[in-house]
């Protein structure tokens, strides 16, 4: 597994990468965000640790044109930024998990190895590419295909994606999802699954006030309901 740091302070970076490395990743260092963003575009990394504050372009920007690029990457922020607002300007920019400094190294190293792990499964999906109703899901290139727009997907929204799949037609619980597709980590309250659910709904739902695929079950989680073809 390949491992990207973006990350200026010398320090923390080559402290990140003596450990990563003692693990059994490989890892290429970058000390700002410009050289971060060419190096991720070129070395196609499994997982990206990413600072906020960095020299001549910060990490939200550095995220935000990755992902605008259908760079799917896995990203880490790993930051001092510890505000709710900027946890969420992490996420919309496109983070998979969001760590704020300081940080305790075996919950970081816990971190790495449930995000590739996670990886790894999407990487194995039921079909690379599922289709219904006029919508085409490509499980590898975390992308979904409508009739009107092609939606690049985060990780956590292709995993959540590709859960809801998988059990199509069954009730699938809110802890459940947590469970897998955030892992045993310190995840966030199930109101995150609903955003999540939101966010899908807007890119399937041809009217997502009035959801026909992605169905609330009141008390319990979700169900993928699909009009195949």
């Amino acid at each position: 597994m390949q491992i990207l740091i973006i990350e200026d302070e010398a320090s923390i970076a080559d402290m990140l990468e003596f450990n990563l490395r003692s693990e059994g990743y490989a890892v290429t260092v970058a000390r700002d965000g410009k050289a971060g963003l060419v190096i991720w575009q070129h070395l196609q990394p499994d997982l990206i640790v990413l600072d906020v504050m960095l020299p001549l372009l910060n990490g939200y920007d550095v995220c935000r044109l990755a992902r605008a690029a259908h760079l799917q990457t896995p990203v880490l922020f790993l930051t001092a930024k510890s505000q709710a607002h900027e946890r969420v300007e992490g996420f919309e920019a496109g983070a998979d998990d969001y760590l704020t400094k300081p940080f305790h190294l075996p919950e970081f190293l816990m971190r790495v190895a449930a995000i590739l792990r996670r990886a790894t499964w999407l990487r194995q999906p039921p079909e690379q590419v599922y289709r219904f109703a006029d919508i085409t899901i490509a499980f590898a290139a975390f992308t979904v295909q409508t009739a009107h727009s092609l939606e690049a997907l985060n990780e956590r929204e292709m995993l959540l994606l590709k859960l809801l799949v998988e059990r199509k037609n069954q009730v699938v619980s809110r802890n459940d999802i947590l469970d897998t597709v955030w892992g045993q980590e310190n995840y966030p309250s199930s109101r995150t699954v609903d955003n999540f659910v939101v966010r899908l709904r807007k890119i399937l739902e041809p009217i997502p006030s009035q959801p026909r695929y992605l169905h609330t079950i009141w008390g319990v989680g979700y169900k993928f309901t699909p009009l195949e073809t």
